[in-house]
């Protein structure tokens, strides 16, 4: 496979940038190849050439913003000591969420629309493994259940999200702190 010039690689860039803003806009459905063409100033047919398929652009988008969202909550874990992993991962999934709503109805969409095959056990056992962890900084003892406890912080973080998405003026901080709060003490106390 022959390397992608710097315009070839623009345009893509700018092909995802549009379908992430149609996704979230219009949702999947209504986002079609000729309506993103039209929005990029360019032919159906050009997209194609970027891209084979409506749900290869849309996998693009959906990569896309996991990608950034995963390299800002893995920064904010990397730099917090072991004990405050959990509350930076919380931090750092709603602030992140928060400060882009788009990529959260991207997110939503591909994952209803084009990736179900999402595994859970992906997202919650990276939770457990932190939840682990700051047991361990803190030298707590006994076994917990690490699935559900990671289950519950991450339908907590999802409520937030969804809660900002629908009432914009909701302050998600203070909600993620709110979460923080009863994770230290369901889990990360004796």
């Amino acid at each position: 496979m022959r390397e992608r010039t710097f315009t070839e690689q623009a345009r893509r860039t700018q092909l995802i940038d549009v379908t992430i803003e149609l996704v979230a806009e219009h949702g999947y459905p209504a986002t079609s190849l000729a309506r993103i063409a039209e929005a990029a100033g360019i032919t159906k047919a050009a997209v194609l050439y970027h891209f084979p398929s409506k749900n290869a652009l849309v996998e693009a988008a959906y990569t896309h913003v996991l990608t950034a969202l995963v390299t800002t909550v893995g920064t904010a874990v990397d730099v917090a000591a072991p004990a405050d992993g959990p509350a930076a991962y919380v931090r750092a999934m709603v602030g992140h969420l928060r400060v882009n709503p788009r990529h959260t109805r991207m997110i939503i969409e591909a994952m209803v629309n084009v990736t179900p095959e999402f595994a859970s056990a992906d997202r919650w056992s990276a939770v457990a493994d932190l939840l682990t962890a700051a047991r361990a900084a803190r030298g707590l003892d006994g076994s917990i259940d690490l699935r559900t406890a990671a289950l519950v912080v991450g339908g907590g973080i999802d409520a937030i999200v969804a809660e900002s998405l629908t009432d914009p003026a909701y302050d998600t901080a203070a909600a993620a702190d709110v979460l923080v709060a009863a994770i230290e003490r369901a889990w990360l106390t004796d």
